[in-house]
């Protein structure tokens, strides 16, 4: 079978997207792969086997994007990118990574009597309209919520096969009004290797380190954490590692100096992925203190399935798909997302008991190299294909 996926962005940069190609292509499919790129990178390429289309996009076009479902442009962009694809190469299905470009993947495989897979890496229409550009006067004419509702439910019950992250996302979508029998629930876990390479898992003994890594926005709910540092008498070896970039990072830098956390918080900047998990490798405590919302919800972050894999305890907010993972898999401790005394009282337990965070960190692993590895979590995906044949 010959899966053509298509990325809006540009490739490897989704973690998510790379695995699933590994893993199809281990089970015997032809995989090929259309995105777009802002950079001057090869518009045709092989990596690792894979061929990869680029296409080149400007400012205006990726703009366009928010008012896709208005304005044409967008949606002619890559109707046009995949019909050039499509003269190449004989393909039977169609994958679409993400719901904007339901519509283009839904139409083109209608016309050419080949099968369409939606997968929905994100609660798109609530992630929309969680974002600053959504709020102007001009975005909220551009992007309607309801508009990308309306959108979604018609989509992910056309699509021959739809991916979610996680069974709360796909609940949600049934109780939208999402018809579809044919749905695969593929976690973002990780390998179980993906620590092999480094020598060990302990941390620097000289320091307690709590680590975060991943968007700086305001619904990550890092100013909760920062105002629960500032409350606490915390260790002198205290430190609180943010990695990442956003456009909060200048509001939160700001909050840690007014609160006199300047020598505690320490703004790491962005960072490559091996340098992400090694900087993880040298922490103690994993913190995701996403706000929750219906986004959060339904989503099945990366950063959960990283922190046990290295062993460290999580200390997470109450978002439903999170705190579930850590009841069950006893990995962590829960505190109430918009609460900053209950994030002191758990991060206190961690601070004061090493063997707790040992023994917390030692079941999260077990988990993550077990039932929530990417080996374990991916059948359903290679099991939704085989139904297309």
């Amino acid at each position: 079978m010959n899966t053509l996926m298509v990325l809006e962005h540009d490739y490897p940069e989704d973690e998510r997207v790379t695995k699933e190609i590994q893993t199809l292509r281990q089970s015997g499919m032809n995989v090929f792969l259309a995105c777009s790129t802002k950079e001057n990178k090869a518009q045709y390429e092989k990596l690792d086997g894979l061929e990869i289309y680029r296409k080149p996009i400007s400012k205006f076009i990726a703009k366009t994007s928010v008012g896709a479902l208005k304005f044409p442009f967008y949606f002619n962009f890559w109707n046009s990118f995949i019909h050039r694809i499509l003269k190449e190469k004989q393909i039977d299905a169609i994958h679409i990574h993400d719901l904007p470009l339901a519509r283009v993947g839904y139409n083109i495989c209608k016309k050419h009597n080949i099968k369409f897979v939606l997968d929905l890496h994100e609660n798109w229409p609530v992630l929309l309209d969680l974002s600053p550009h959504t709020k102007s006067f001009l975005g909220k004419i551009l992007s309607s919520k309801k508009q990308w509702l309306r959108y979604e439910k018609k989509y992910a019950s056309l699509a021959d096969g739809l991916v979610v992250v996680a069974e709360e996302m796909k609940q949600r979508l049934m109780n939208k009004g999402v018809i579809n029998r044919n749905i695969a629930v593929v976690p973002n876990t990780s390998r179980a290797g993906i620590f092999e390479k480094s020598k060990n898992y302990s941390s620097d003994e000289k320091y307690i380190t709590l680590y975060y890594a991943g968007g700086i926005t305001q619904h990550r709910g890092l100013d909760i954490v920062i105002q629960g540092l500032s409350k606490m008498t915390l260790p002198d070896n205290f430190r609180f590692w943010i990695i990442g970039k956003g456009r909060n990072e200048p509001f939160l830098k700001k909050m840690a100096l007014e609160l006199n956390l300047s020598k505690k918080v320490f703004f790491l900047g962005w960072k490559t992925h091996s340098e992400v998990l090694e900087l993880l490798l040298h922490s103690d405590i994993a913190v995701i203190p996403h706000l929750k919302n219906e986004h959060s919800d339904n989503t099945s972050p990366n950063k959960i399935f990283h922190y046990m894999l290295a062993k460290k305890p999580v200390l997470a907010s109450n978002c439903k798909y999170i705190q579930n993972i850590v009841n069950e898999t006893n990995c962590g401790l829960i505190y109430e997302n918009d609460n900053p005394e209950d994030f002191i009282k758990k991060l206190k337990i961690l601070i004061e008991d090493p063997s707790k965070r040992e023994d917390l960190g030692n079941n999260g692993f077990h988990a993550a190299v077990n039932e929530y590895s990417w080996e374990n979590t991916s059948k359903p995906l290679i099991n939704l294909y085989k139904t297309l044949n």
